[in-house]
């Protein structure tokens, strides 16, 4: 990308890859970037799984009955866990590490999608994050807060268009109601 903020008008959710595997510096540099994410007092609470084992992603995009497809077809997909007993915020931790990747894989031109996991449930009313817990053998005291999906661009899709943020949704100096 030319600059950060080409980069955040460019990266969009992509959930088709090609079968094309990512290399070992791409995965690197994508975990290194989770690991650049800044977290309360560093605590570093954050845990990441990366699962390249095509059956593995298949049954991790079992964790939900609707979007959580992209891990089947995808050719990376990093569990993103983190400790609650050394955050309170760990929620924001492991959010920010996730964006941190995501924005690392648009930068390579890669493609990525985040599948919340946290608060849903399988198809047979199981939280889905003990269905991963227990699939990927982690301890239940880590709980999962999604799973990113990363892979080659099987579809393109246009930047965000600028001109239609929602700059009403900013207040400078204090909270302003929204003129109807």
């Amino acid at each position: 990308m030319k600059n950060f903020h080409d980069l955040l008008v460019n990266r969009r959710s992509i959930r088709r890859y090609t079968p094309e595997p990512i290399s070992a510096d791409s995965v690197k540099l994508i975990l290194e970037a989770a690991l650049l994410a800044p977290t309360s007092k560093n605590t570093r609470s954050w845990q990441f799984i990366a699962v390249e084992d095509k059956t593995m992603l298949e049954r991790l995009s079992q964790c939900k009955p609707a979007g959580a497809a992209p891990i089947e077809r995808c050719a990376l997909a990093i569990v993103v866990a983190a400790d609650p007993t050394l955050s309170e915020p760990w929620v924001e931790d492991a959010s920010i590490a996730a964006s941190f990747m995501q924005l690392q894989a648009a930068d390579l031109g890669l493609g990525s999608c985040w599948v919340q996991v946290r608060g849903r449930f399988t198809a047979d009313n199981i939280p889905s994050e003990e269905y991963v817990q227990d699939l990927l053998g982690m301890p239940e005291t880590l709980p999962v807060l999604c799973i990113v999906a990363f892979g080659h661009k099987d579809e393109e899709r246009k930047p965000v268009d600028v001109s239609k943020l929602l700059w009403e949704k900013v207040h400078i100096g204090q909270w302003k109601p929204i003129a109807d």
